[in-house]
């Protein structure tokens, strides 16, 4: 019985703080509990568009690895502004290509294009932009509701005629809202990041008449190969087919033969 009535009390308790309205932020450090981290402003109505750029560049070949290492360069030494390599791809062959991901203001989109478009002809361009508007405002508003309670339970957590039990629960709760507390946190840095940055994934080919070359050497090269391949089917066709020729010619002559063996009787009689 006792136990209940020491549940119910903490049911009461955490009710209360839910349903009070947060102290100022200057109580909550008098309390000796540290302050949640304030949320982050709204942004501002049209500036809340997280942009993705793709641009596909044709090139020489042979220019292919300059012009990626540039744009790597280009990041690293914040040529255009802060910016963040996020992926570096190449392949080499016949038929070698490449692409750079980086995220960077976006003064420095058009310029970081230029630089990777050199020796070359941007070939296709694509832009698209998600609103985060909405999950900003969410974010914003979750922090808002974690640091009123957080700011509540501090304040319960200094009554000094709280039980044990109430003490730990308290306790639990409030390492439960620092945890969220964190997690808000991180994701609106993550959605501020998106909306004041652009990604831009850069896609580097060879130019079409290399490309073509290309194709004409590697249909060369496989020349060989692919004779085999037809010749190999060829004898496997006919090793395939030959057991029933044989017996469809066995068939055939053993009809032939009982044919004339009537035709002979059909005379005699």
């Amino acid at each position: 019985m006792r136990r209940r009535m020491q549940w119910y009390a903490v049911g009461l308790l955490l009710g209360w703080a839910l349903s009070g309205c947060a102290r100022p932020s200057g109580e909550m450090a008098a309390d000796g509990g540290a302050p949640a981290p304030a949320p982050a402003p709204p942004a501002a109505q049209g500036n809340a568009l997280a942009y993705e750029h793709d641009v596909r560049i044709e090139l020489p070949a042979d220019q292919i690895d300059q012009r990626i290492a540039a744009v790597r360069t280009a990041c690293q030494s914040a040529q255009f502004g802060d910016c963040a390599l996020l992926a570096v791809e190449q392949t080499g062959g016949r038929d070698p290509s490449g692409s750079v991901s980086v995220r960077l203001a976006p003064d420095g989109i058009e310029p970081m294009v230029q630089l990777a478009g050199q020796h070359g002809d941007v070939a296709a361009r694509s832009t698209r932009a998600e609103d985060l508007a909405q999950q900003i405002a969410d974010t914003g508003l979750a922090q808002a509701r974690l640091q009123k309670e957080h700011a509540r339970l501090l304040e319960l957590q200094q009554r000094r005629d709280l039980a044990v039990t109430d003490l730990l629960a308290l306790s639990k709760r409030l390492a439960e809202i620092e945890a969220e507390a964190q997690q808000t946190q991180q994701d609106a840095a993550q959605q501020q990041r998106r909306v004041r940055t652009q990604l831009l994934t850069l896609n580097f080919r060879g130019t079409g008449g290399e490309q073509g070359r290309g194709e004409i050497a590697e249909a060369a090269a496989e020349f060989g190969q692919v004779f085999a391949s037809s010749v190999a089917f060829v004898i496997r066709a006919v090793a395939a087919l030959l057991p029933v020729l044989v017996l469809g010619g066995i068939v055939a002559w053993l009809l032939l033969q009982a044919w004339r063996w009537r035709a002979r009787r059909r005379r005699m009689s």
